[in-house]
């Protein structure tokens, strides 16, 4: 197989994989997105039915709430299907998982997780915004399966101590994974998972995508995890060059 051909091959299974991802929260995206339309019809139903100035001010902030919220998970949805390419930009990190924690909050409810998100600080990496999504999103999802009856993902953004490095932390309260397993889920088809209801899983190719992803960036993606204690996910990713030199103060002269 020549280079042109895998590479091809490996586009393939990165475009595979995020349709996938993003097909289990079809439903739940749907609700969310129903949910913000929701108010919108009703405040501009009672909008056009009162003659009070005051009540249809705030018809019209409630609409614009509305509008903005579903207006945000649409543009969520939009950039994980039509990725640009691969054209790589400088990305808020925090920015990136907070779109994430948007499209997933109604699927991970619904399977009685909850999320608690931290950001310590918003490290700027440049970055494919939908790739790193990808990955995150695959992250959040394989988080959620390992939970079935229920738990807690915790969702870390910040920066090493040098400031170097953008760090993304994702654990979860899990039932873990054995160090056997734990030695092998970077390998292509490895998979301790057999296909959930909604038919993600068992394909033994998620974490291997988002381990290329990420290493294609010049990052760095680590796991820990001990049976019954969970697991967590580290993305690294280089902070941008002239974010450094922003937040780095002039030498003094001597």
């Amino acid at each position: 197989m020549s280079v042109e051909e895998r590479e091809l091959l490996r586009s393939q299974i990165v475009e595979l994989q995020r349709i996938s991802s993003l097909g289990v929260l079809a439903g739940s995206i749907v609700h969310e997105l129903n949910n913000a339309l929701t108010p919108i019809l009703n405040y501009a139903k009672l909008g056009l039915r009162t003659n009070d100035p005051d009540y249809r001010t705030k018809s019209f902030e409630k609409i614009l709430d509305g509008a903005q919220r579903a207006t945000s998970i649409a543009g969520g949805v939009l950039g994980l299907i039509r990725p640009r390419a691969d054209r790589r930009e400088p990305a808020d990190l925090g920015r990136l998982v907070e779109d994430i924690v948007m499209i997933t909050v109604k699927d991970l409810q619904k399977h009685r997780v909850q999320l608690d998100l931290k950001i310590n600080s918003r490290p700027l990496a440049v970055v494919n915004p939908a790739q790193i999504q990808q990955v995150l999103l695959n992250l959040v999802i394989n988080a959620r399966q390992a939970m079935p009856d229920g738990g807690r993902i915790t969702v870390v953004v910040g920066a090493d101590a040098e400031g170097k490095w953008g760090e993304i932390r994702i654990s979860d309260t899990g039932m873990g994974i054995s160090p056997s397993h734990l030695r092998r889920i970077f390998e292509p088809f490895f998979t301790t998972k057999s296909p959930d209801s909604t038919g993600l899983g068992g394909t033994g190719l998620g974490l291997p995508v988002c381990r290329d992803i990420v290493e294609a960036h010049r990052g760095r993606m680590r796991v820990e995890s001990k049976p019954g204690q969970g697991a967590t996910f580290t993305l690294r990713l280089p902070v941008h060059v002239e974010a450094i030199a922003a937040e780095t103060p002039p030498a003094k002269a001597s």
